[in-house]
């Protein structure tokens, strides 16, 4: 059963043929959906992430998933710096990474889609003042953000 209704998916692709520009690729970190729980690798919402990244995709030809196991695959995981899953690192025009831990559900879900959007067009609707503030940077800042289910 798809986790997206058909009327949002239909709307999804149409907001993808509007507002992506090019190409970008999806890079999921996460444990193969099995049978089997092997004991200190169970992952509460690998499933699901899996599932709804499998429908985004689908949405559009510029978006391509890379679906990675943390256990088979620990060498790119561990190159990509992600140490829990389910991981999502956007790929394309953005300068610096942007990725997601955990399951992109509820608001989360349209900070996803909005970002998917920005890394394609390789720009974000930050104002004039904050694009200012930003370049003043001095060096590297990283930024996290934590949310929880409600």
């Amino acid at each position: 059963m798809p986790i997206l209704s058909p009327a949002d998916q239909e709307y999804l692709r149409q907001v993808f043929v509007e507002r992506l520009r090019d190409p970008i690729t999806i890079q999921l970190f996460t444990q193969r959906v099995t049978q089997i729980s092997i004991p200190g690798y169970e992952c509460a919402t690998c499933r699901e992430t899996n599932q709804l990244l499998e429908e985004v995709a689908a949405l559009s030809e510029k978006i391509t998933l890379e679906m990675y196991d943390l256990l088979q695959e620990g060498a790119k995981a561990r190159e990509a710096g992600v140490e829990e899953i389910p991981a999502i690192i956007l790929k394309g025009h953005n300068k610096g990474t942007l990725r997601f831990i955990g399951v992109p559900a509820g608001y989360e879900f349209a900070t996803l889609i909005e970002d998917i959007i920005d890394v394609s067009r390789g720009t974000t609707e930050l104002s004039p003042l904050s694009r200012e503030t930003l370049a003043k940077l001095a060096q590297p800042v990283h930024i996290k953000v934590f949310v929880t289910p409600t």
